[in-house]
């Protein structure tokens, strides 16, 4: 296999466990990893990741790709790693580099239980519009054999939309799984349409969600039944829950190893570019999430 996994560094601790997230994970997928470091320039200039100042040095940005790839060479004696600084708007130029990579890595800061993570506005412009999965890490509590941040034991986490799953986001999912050599749970969170809640009035109160209920979950049994044919070694767990999306992948979260989600490529420029249980997964779990563009 080859191929490239990018990672934004600018010497905070979140970039440091990004760095050894997007190592480990380049080493899974046989890939290089690319080391980038942007001095900021021009309008709307700021970090890659939501911490440091990136260019505040002349030099700075050698000596953290340097000390980036030593530390990771010590660790992964044989990942094959590139450095680059390059100068310009973070934003555009790490969305230039998802044109090329399989994947694109930062970091992210921990403010609290309640406000969550602060995604900075250069990251959430490089998963709006990045054109491979980008992957937001946060700063480890410990030190796992996994990467850093994510419980060894962890499955790969998927919420995905009926009808018809995009088959980007399913076969990344499934391929993280296969690499990891662990579970895949994957979770379809359903509401109750509008126009249903007149007929639920004269109806059986809890007749209407059942029946939704085991239809929506029959609908995702056979919509991954040929995901499941294609990567028989992987143990699959679905389950299809009433209520919001978003509470009931973050809550299955505290146990995943790492959330995938899907961003809608819009062509319209007034589109919102992250939809709601995206943006708040992205905001509020506590396990790397990959945003899968589709």
């Amino acid at each position: 296999m080859t191929g490239t996994v990018v990672v934004g560094l600018d010497g905070s601790a979140q970039s440091r466990a990004a760095a050894r997230w997007a190592a480990s994970e380049a080493v899974s997928r046989e890939a290089v990893l690319d080391l980038v470091h942007v001095v900021a320039s021009g309008p709307s200039a700021g970090p890659a990741v939501p911490a440091g100042e990136l260019g505040s040095v002349p030099g700075q940005g050698e000596m953290i790709t340097r000390e980036a790839d030593e530390e990771l060479a010590e660790r992964h004696p044989r990942l094959r790693m590139t450095r680059r600084v390059l100068t310009g708007r973070p934003d555009r130029l790490l969305c230039e580099l998802t044109s090329g990579s399989d994947l694109v890595v930062l970091g992210s800061r921990n403010l609290d239980p309640v406000a969550g993570f602060l995604i900075g506005s250069v990251a959430l412009r490089v998963v709006a519009h990045a054109r491979c999965p980008v992957v937001l890490v946060r700063s480890a509590r410990r030190e796992p054999s996994a990467p850093p941040g994510v419980p060894a034991s962890g499955h790969v986490l998927l919420g995905v939309d009926l009808p018809g799953p995009a088959d980007e986001l399913v076969s990344f999912a499934f391929g993280e799984a296969a690499r990891r050599g662990c579970g895949l749970r994957i979770v379809h969170g359903w509401q109750m349409p509008l126009t249903m809640l007149a007929v639920r009035q004269t109806a059986e109160p809890s007749r209407l969600p059942a029946e939704l209920g085991e239809e929506r979950a029959e609908a995702l049994h056979l919509a991954l039944r040929p995901w499941r044919e294609k990567y028989p070694g992987v143990r699959v767990d679905e389950c299809a829950l009433q209520g919001r999306p978003a509470r009931h992948l973050l809550k299955e979260a505290q146990d995943a190893s790492v959330v995938v989600v899907g961003r809608r490529v819009h062509r319209a420029p007034a589109s919102t570019p992250i939809g709601a249980v995206t943006h708040a997964v992205l905001h509020h779990a506590t396990v790397p999430v990959a945003v899968v563009p589709h």
